[in-house]
């Protein structure tokens, strides 16, 4: 795949690499605050959504380029091997996020009441937001060190 001559891939990583950092920490933030959920709930959602799309799309751009070029096989296994591991992780968040911007409560900032939400599912009030963190944490690891072993084939 490639636009104007140039592989995708290198193009598409960018989004991955922006949004995926963005989504988690807004995640995190979601999580560990609930007196902003009322804010932070659909930001949240729609960065992990995009973070999940930018993920799979760098993983099956890569993979095309990877096609186009097998003699770079050698020289990219360390950041396939991690991008394949983030983007299966990537399902594990997506999941966690959109289940916690669902069940999650929290009052609102807001005179009229309006943006707060009551718990969906009592018992997960306490887990839920651990593994929200934990799992965004796993995220935020492994995009960077994904991110590292590419730019190491590329430029060391």
């Amino acid at each position: 795949m490639e636009i104007g001559g140039l592989p995708l891939h290198p193009l598409v990583v960018h989004g991955a690499v922006v949004f995926t950092p963005l989504a988690a920490l807004a995640l995190i933030v979601f999580a560990i605050l609930p007196r902003y959920r009322y804010l932070t709930r659909w930001p949240a959602a729609i960065l992990a959504v995009i973070a999940f799309g930018a993920v799979w799309a760098a993983r099956i751009t890569g993979q095309s380029m990877l096609d186009a070029n097998p003699d770079l096989a050698q020289l990219v296994q360390t950041h396939m091997d991690r991008a394949k591991l983030l983007s299966l992780v990537m399902i594990l968040f997506l999941v966690v996020a959109l289940v916690s911007v669902w069940s999650l409560g929290g009052t609102t900032g807001f005179v009229s009441g309006r943006g707060a939400q009551e718990s969906r599912v009592v018992a997960l009030d306490k887990v839920l937001p651990a593994v929200v963190v934990i799992v965004s944490l796993a995220v935020l690891g492994l995009v960077i060190a994904a991110g590292d072993a590419g730019s190491r084939a590329v430029w060391g």
